[in-house]
């Protein structure tokens, strides 16, 4: 199996067992915080967005961020809007197959970013109504910044620990 292969089924792993049970602005606001706390432990400046519905319902830009850091973040959450998966997980796709976006989906890359950071917002028994998305590091940093601090909200541990997953916020 190749390392896109491996990639591949991890992150479709992350997307079937980190999901919610509902979603509000409170815990939109709780995840934001945690991601902005994650971010200056490890002192890279980053933009933090999440969005359920269409609506926006946190946006934080630290020092030292620029626009072009929003502008990511739209394109990758375009990714997760069209694709229901994470853009790491799309990027991944794509390189595997050794094709651009707009040669497999026939769409701009200037409008998509097939990179790592935008993860779907999981509702579990609904599906994916929304995005929550890094902006500032290498691809893979911002999806595992996404990707461990909603492991630590939902308390839901690796595949390879399953005993404890429970899927309501802390």
């Amino acid at each position: 199996m190749s390392e896109e292969q491996e990639l591949l089924q991890r992150i479709l792993r992350q997307e079937k067992e980190i999901q919610f049970a509902d979603f509000s602005n409170e815990t939109a606001l709780q995840i934001g915080l945690s991601l902005l706390q994650g971010a200056q432990g490890q002192e890279k400046p980053i933009t933090i967005d999440i969005t359920r519905c269409g609506q926006q319902i946190f946006h934080y830009a630290m020092s030292g961020t620029a626009i072009d850091n929003d502008e990511w973040i739209l394109r990758k959450n375009r990714i997760v809007t069209r694709f229901g998966h994470s853009s790491l997980y799309i990027g991944t796709l794509l390189k595997e197959a050794g094709q651009t976006l707009e040669e497999k989906y026939l769409i701009s890359s200037h409008e998509y970013a097939a990179h790592g950071g935008a993860f779907p917002l999981i509702i579990r028994g609904v599906g994916p109504i929304g995005t929550i998305t890094v902006s500032g590091m290498a691809q893979r940093d911002d999806h595992e910044l996404v990707v461990s601090t909603l492991r630590k909200c939902l308390n839901v541990n690796d595949a390879t620990h399953p005993q404890s997953a429970q899927y309501s916020i802390k």
